[in-house]
């Protein structure tokens, strides 16, 4: 599913922000990121959702080589991946329907196809009653699972979630992950960022950690 093989990268500097990284993760697989601020954790995640190139080594995704893929491939690739951020990114304007939907809005899905989604999605995060809400008005743990709706609304085969449960009190944070595990049993690969080691300790999943670029743990 995630394959990186002896991959470094390197920005101008010289700033080694990732050194001879080898790592394999299987579909459906749960992996916890750690490490501290500046360690490389951003840049691993640029790597794996194709907004950067590595410098050398070879990384392949969801049956993608990200060496060789062209400009036509992306878009198709990045379907293929969810994004879930510490701060949200939701639209304002727009209400909870509207910004789980948005990107198949933007694919010119069919409105009847992006309803009965939306409406699934929504159902599955346990915010039904919040559809017509607009982002101001829900606590953080629900604006977070608008964000996982949102991310998961294509189905796709990964979910990066860095630093999801960052601004939430711990009772949210549970439930986001539990939340997110759940999304894990329906197959989607999830790798978290965080920097909570109590939760890593209590969920016990796949744990890798990098620090100055350098990725060590269960990368097998």
């Amino acid at each position: 599913m995630i394959e990186f093989s002896h991959v470094y990268k390197t920005y101008p500097g010289p700033v080694h922000a990732l050194r001879n990284v080898d790592l394999k993760i299987n579909q459906g697989e749960f992996v916890f990121l750690t490490g501290p601020s500046g360690a490389g954790k951003s840049t691993l995640f640029k790597m794996m959702s194709a907004f950067d190139v590595c410098t050398s080594g070879q990384i392949a995704v969801a049956g993608y080589n990200l060496n060789d893929m062209k400009a036509k491939e992306l878009p198709y690739f990045r379907r293929q991946i969810g994004m879930v951020f510490q701060d949200f990114k939701l639209l304002p304007e727009k209400t909870v329907a509207e910004n789980v939907g948005l990107s198949l809005w933007v694919r010119n899905e069919k409105s009847s196809l992006i309803e009965k989604k939306v409406s699934e999605v929504l159902d599955q995060v346990n915010l039904s009653h919040r559809a017509d809400h607009y982002p101001e008005m829900l606590s953080g743990g629900e604006q977070q699972r608008v964000a996982i709706a949102r991310a998961i609304i294509h189905q796709p085969s990964l979910l990066i979630a860095d630093e999801p449960t960052g601004n939430l009190d711990p009772k949210m944070s549970e439930e986001i992950m539990d939340l997110l595990e759940h999304v894990c049993l329906q197959g989607t690969t999830i790798f978290v960022a965080t920097h909570d080691h109590s939760m890593v300790e209590r969920r016990k999943k796949k744990t890798l950690e990098i620090r100055d670029g350098i990725l060590s743990g269960d990368l097998k």
